[in-house]
């Protein structure tokens, strides 16, 4: 095994994106740092596979990109590698099983044939109207009930909801997951008025859907590459303690890697695994902390990945791909047509899309055989895009843990996590269950628990 970076005053557990990019700030801004990871890998889901000649995403299959993240791309020294989708790819919902086109600017919403009369006029309302948010945490469906219509929630923002978090707006905190949105209203009085004043400030932040020529894995392979011997994978943290000495406060880890125990020291440690691992692991230095921990629901995703013959499918497949409506009694969520998004994912005459099933709505599906996932999904999905015959490819990625839910009252949850830190000085949070689940807010979350991590290290002279 190679030997461990010299002193690590910071210890990072977990090296998904978080942890790899808790790692990158913290050794940028000179902090010794060591990542261990349970896995024989690095970066957590955000896996590309080359299979048959289709390039497969085994996490997210593309990622917004955010100012922050660019500027990390470019540090990287992978900036000519990035691929941009077009932004005006157009996004689809299945509606009375026809796709019909999103409306992704305010003048396509008063147009769409997707809304109702009812539904435009809720817009206008919201637009020239004032109202301000309940006290209490609202539920995404609740909110969008109250400022819109029903309607609204059924074909385009609960399709959104479940897209993103694979889950169900009746039950998802708007604040939680969509803590802008809120925001707005609250500022000023009125979601849209809100958005159309604040689009300045935004439009720099967030510059569109992008991926990598080879993959979305590129990335964390670049950190990997930047943090050079400061990785130890095939590495589990049996047990973590505090120990206090002459006023030096340490934290101590016993770690198992390829049967061999060793005890590792750092005065600071970022824990940025999964909650149930997380929980586990924080035990006994806080039971509070790890009783709340688990309490965070995950959504099961099961992905179907298939290939076809440009000629067996019918529709064209321009654009980004399509969300379904519950109220289209379909198991499908969604597809990614990523054969059009993004050169390179499949072989000349040929198309390559990922399906997606499962989610707090129909957990079963995700946890089904791989065979009875293919054969549900291919039924729904026949009809829709024209398919005919059998794929030239197909494979199945099940994760029964795969997206956690920001159900009502985590915004209270996730202050109550950093009440309950702040008595273990020198450990810190970061993961997809704090802020949001995209690769772009887990990358600022990263920075900003490097940023507090090294602030505590130079409060303690370390």
């Amino acid at each position: 095994m190679p030997p461990l970076p010299p002193n690590a005053q910071t210890i990072v557990i977990g090296a998904g994106i978080s942890g790899l990019a808790c790692a990158y700030y913290s050794q940028k801004s000179g902090v010794r740092v060591l990542v261990l990871e349970q896995a024989d890998r690095p970066g957590g889901l955000i896996r590309s596979v080359r299979r048959d000649g289709f390039l497969l995403e085994e996490g997210p299959q593309s990622f917004l990109l955010t100012a922050p993240m660019l500027d990390m791309i470019r540090e990287l020294g992978i900036e000519s590698e990035l691929l941009r989708a077009d932004p005006r790819a157009a996004r689809y919902v299945l509606l009375r099983n026809q796709l019909r086109r999103v409306p992704l600017a305010p003048p396509q919403l008063f147009s769409s044939p997707l809304l109702g009369v009812r539904t435009k006029l809720s817009f206008l309302r919201d637009a020239f109207g004032r109202s301000c948010p309940p006290e209490a945490d609202e539920s995404i469906a609740d909110f969008v009930r109250r400022k819109f219509t029903g309607e609204l929630l059924d074909r385009l923002v609960g399709p959104f909801v479940a897209g993103i978090y694979a889950g169900d707006p009746e039950k998802l905190s708007l604040r939680g997951a969509f803590p802008t949105i809120h925001e707005l209203e609250a500022t000023h009085g009125s979601v849209i008025r809100g958005a159309i004043k604040s689009s300045g400030e935004r439009s720099g932040s967030r510059l569109g859907s992008a991926s990598f020529r080879n993959g979305n894995e590129a990335l964390p392979s670049a950190l990997c590459k930047s943090l050079g011997g400061a990785i130890q994978c095939n590495t589990a943290v049996e047990s973590l303690r505090v120990e206090e000495l002459a006023g030096v406060r340490e934290y101590v880890l016993t770690t198992v890697r390829d049967g061999a125990r060793q005890t590792l020291r750092a005065r600071a440690v970022i824990v940025t695994t999964p909650t149930a691992v997380t929980a586990g692991m924080l035990r006994s230095l806080s039971p509070s902390l790890a009783e709340e921990l688990g309490t965070i629901k995950y959504a099961p995703v099961a992905m179907l990945y298939t290939a076809f013959e440009r000629s067996q499918v019918a529709y064209p497949l321009a654009g980004f791909g399509f969300l379904v409506p519950r109220s289209e009694g379909k198991q499908l969520l969604g597809s990614v047509w990523n054969s059009s998004l993004f050169t390179g994912r499949a072989p000349e005459g040929t198309v390559f899309f990922t399906s997606f099933a499962g989610g707090t709505t129909n957990p079963g599906l995700a946890l089904a055989s791989p065979e009875i996932v293919r054969d549900a999904l291919l039924r729904e999905l026949a009809p829709v895009l024209g398919i005919r015959g059998t794929p030239a490819h197909w494979s199945v990625k099940q994760y029964p843990r795969a997206i956690p839910q920001y159900t009502q009252g985590h915004t209270r949850f996730v202050l109550e996590l950093k009440k309950n830190c702040e008595h273990l000085r020198g450990l810190f949070l970061a993961g997809n269950y704090l802020e949001g689940p995209s690769v772009g807010v887990c990358i600022d979350v990263a920075r900003r628990t490097a940023a507090s991590a090294q602030e505590y290290l130079q409060s303690r002279g370390a």
